[in-house]
């Protein structure tokens, strides 16, 4: 597991390429008033979907604590509000790619979290075995989600964006494990890291979505 995280920061040069991206083309604008507007509203869907992604990994993790603690009432709300979080961000991407493309994008964040609810009811159970298989459609996904997104915005290779979602998997299973050994300050640092990867895919994310946007942030 640690050698995959290992390998998802080894992607967080390229995504520093693209976060350059947006404020590269924003300072090409012709007039300073235009290239104001574009920064403030990148910044603005940058805020937007860093919350959106913050939520994500907030909900989750109470997901994870209410089954270990075979709290189910409390594990149901708080999936309530994965799942109503996930159609937010699938509909964050909407004006760019349309219905279609928010739809699809959704299809991809329920098997996401269909694995990493699978993971952690496996953790809480102790099961190795569907741990690993849960690993296994984790993996998947990544790759499933990498290749819609860098097939709608030629801003993201593919490698990368596998490469960050592989990275986010592995902290959710490293956070699933810390969770139920008690393990809370190692938890800490995990959600730290999950937290700073978050930013690092949203901000990608805006990056990408503006350069091949522009229109949308004059």
């Amino acid at each position: 597991m640690l050698s995959t995280l290992k390998k998802s920061l080894g992607a967080l040069a390229l995504v520093a390429l693209l976060g350059s991206a947006g404020a590269a083309f924003a300072h090409e604008a012709p007039a300073a008033n235009s290239a104001n507007t574009v920064l403030i509203k990148q910044a603005a869907t940058q805020d937007a979907l860093r919350d959106l992604w913050i939520g994500h990994i907030f909900w989750v993790r109470n997901v994870a604590l209410e089954t270990i603690a075979g709290n189910s009432a409390a594990a149901k709300a708080a999936e309530a509000e994965v799942v109503a979080n996930a159609k937010q961000i699938a509909a964050s991407i909407e004006p760019f790619y349309g219905k279609a493309g928010s739809d699809a994008l959704m299809d991809l964040l329920v098997e996401h979290y269909g694995a990493v609810k699978a993971h952690i009811d496996a953790t809480a159970a102790g099961d190795a075995d569907k741990q690993a298989a849960a690993s296994k459609r984790l993996t998947a996904n990544a790759g499933a989600i990498a290749d819609f997104l860098s097939g709608a915005n030629p801003n993201l290779p593919r490698a990368t964006v596998n490469s960050l979602f592989i990275g986010h998997a592995a902290h959710h299973m490293e956070q699933d494990q810390q969770l139920k050994d008690g393990k809370y300050a190692e938890e800490a640092k995990t959600w730290a890291a999950m937290r700073d990867h978050m930013y690092v895919i949203a901000d990608a994310l805006t990056a990408a979505i503006a350069k091949q946007f522009p229109e949308k942030f004059n």
